[in-house]
């Protein structure tokens, strides 16, 4: 089932004749609007009538984060602000925060392409949809909102935090389909299981998850501990926010809406873009973005572009599952390691919570790393020894996957709990402050 099958099975050659012009309209407008793209466009000699091919695309400068936060708050926006109906923010971890705006045109085309993850995801406007995500400046929560008001479905904005109130929620309103981050969907079926709560009770039937990197292995436990089905969604706050990819329920990568994105997948140390299939980071240009249009926008995410086509019969290109950060990923004594590889190997050991962290500190000029993790409360260690052999087992299997030494040490309950806005700080990196 699709939203828009007209745009969701498009022809790819119609689909790239789309595209195009929609990207010389872009063109056009943030060269005559935006001062930065203006200026740089002079600079570069681009004139944006000059555009004949998707391969253009190359010869355009990236947008990076920097440059944005640089434009702060309103410098980048392509319409008067007496244009711009709702205000969002990035989450401004590093420096500060990006400032987005959206017309009512955009708010629009934002509910119709969450329909379309919401229906690839199995949603239907029979569904009771419980938005777990956090409502203010961050885009989740919203974003879903538009989402499930066009397909009709029954909205619970229940927002984030308060687990034991969104059990409860989930009893009371007959929850059928749960959006929130992954990590605080394992949260909510750990304190199920402290509430003693069936999951088998509810009415929960599919789960979407995202703004955050998880496992296969995170998609299994929570299948099991919750009885869902649960998939994958893409979105990035400076873009759009969710609604640029999603998992059909072939489970086998992301969708990406590309008539309204174009993906490229680039090499993060040249610029230069990688052949479809293998690794690299995201870039995105929007095509029909009116308040805030972004060319060659550097997501700063890793993923690659699946080849073939999906059984489901969409024929928009599928991105693999994001498998982290190019600024996330951990050199420990030379050794590339992505926080999702630690979470795969930890919740495969019996007794393990999906509360953890990654602490990296620097001893005597060398990097040390200690796996923070809680256990189960039903998983009583009677002994220290047991206790000990644990964590030693846990030790042995990080490193035999991940071929890298990690420390493991047991944190108190509660204390690597989710935050408000959902989301599970997975790496806290000391190494600057010794």
């Amino acid at each position: 089932m699709m939203w828009e099958p007209k745009y969701e099975s498009m022809d790819r050659a119609q689909l790239a004749q789309l595209q195009l012009e929609r990207l010389q309209s872009t063109l056009t407008r943030v060269a005559r609007n935006v001062p930065y793209y203006r200026k740089t466009f002079g600079q570069l000699g681009i004139d944006p009538d000059d555009f004949r091919s998707l391969d253009d695309l190359a010869r355009l400068p990236f947008t990076t984060k920097s440059v944005l936060r640089d434009a702060y708050p309103y410098g980048f926006f392509a319409v008067p602000l007496r244009e711009v109906v709702r205000l969002h923010a990035s989450s401004g971890t590093t420096g500060k925060a990006t400032v987005v705006g959206y017309t009512a045109g955009d708010l629009k085309k934002w509910g119709a392409l969450t329909a379309r993850v919401l229906t690839a995801g199995g949603v239907t406007r029979e569904d009771v949809v419980q938005i777990a995500f956090n409502f203010g400046l961050f885009t989740g929560g919203f974003g879903f909102l538009q989402g499930a008001e066009a397909l009709g479905a029954a909205l619970v904005p229940a927002s984030s935090g308060n687990t034991r109130r969104q059990v409860a929620i989930m009893q009371d309103f007959k929850t059928s389909v749960l959006v929130c981050t992954p990590s605080y969907a394992l949260y909510l079926a750990q304190t199920m299981e402290e509430m003693d709560v069936n999951a088998n009770a509810l009415s929960l039937r599919h789960g979407l998850f995202g703004a955050e990197c998880w496992s296969e292995t995170a998609r299994a436990q929570i299948e099991d501990r919750l009885k869902l089905t649960a998939t994958d969604n893409y979105g990035i706050s400076e873009v759009m926010g969710p609604g640029v990819a999603g998992e059909c329920l072939e489970k086998n990568g992301l969708h990406l809406n590309e008539d309204h994105f174009l993906a490229e997948v680039i090499d993060p140390a040249t610029g230069e873009p990688v052949p479809d299939g293998e690794v690299g980071e995201l870039v995105i240009t929007t095509l029909t973005k009116e308040a805030f249009p972004l060319i060659r926008f550097r997501t700063g995410d890793l993923t690659r572009i699946l080849p073939g086509p999906c059984p489901c019969g969409r024929t928009l290109k599928r991105m693999e599952r994001v498998r982290g950060r190019v600024d996330d990923m951990l050199i420990i004594r030379g050794v590339n390691v992505f926080p999702s590889q630690i979470e795969a190997v930890l919740l495969a050991i019996e007794g393990t919570t999906p509360q953890w962290r990654v602490v990296l500190e620097r001893e005597r000029g060398l990097d040390k790393a200690t796996v923070e993790l809680e256990v189960a409360e039903k998983f009583v260690f009677d002994r220290i020894a047991d206790q000990q052999k644990f964590l030693e087992s846990a030790r042995k299997r990080l490193a035999s996957e991940l071929g890298v030494g990690f420390e493991v040490r047991m944190t108190e309950p509660g204390a690597l709990a989710p935050s408000e806005d959902g989301k599970t700080k997975r790496v806290l990196d000391k190494r600057g402050e010794t």
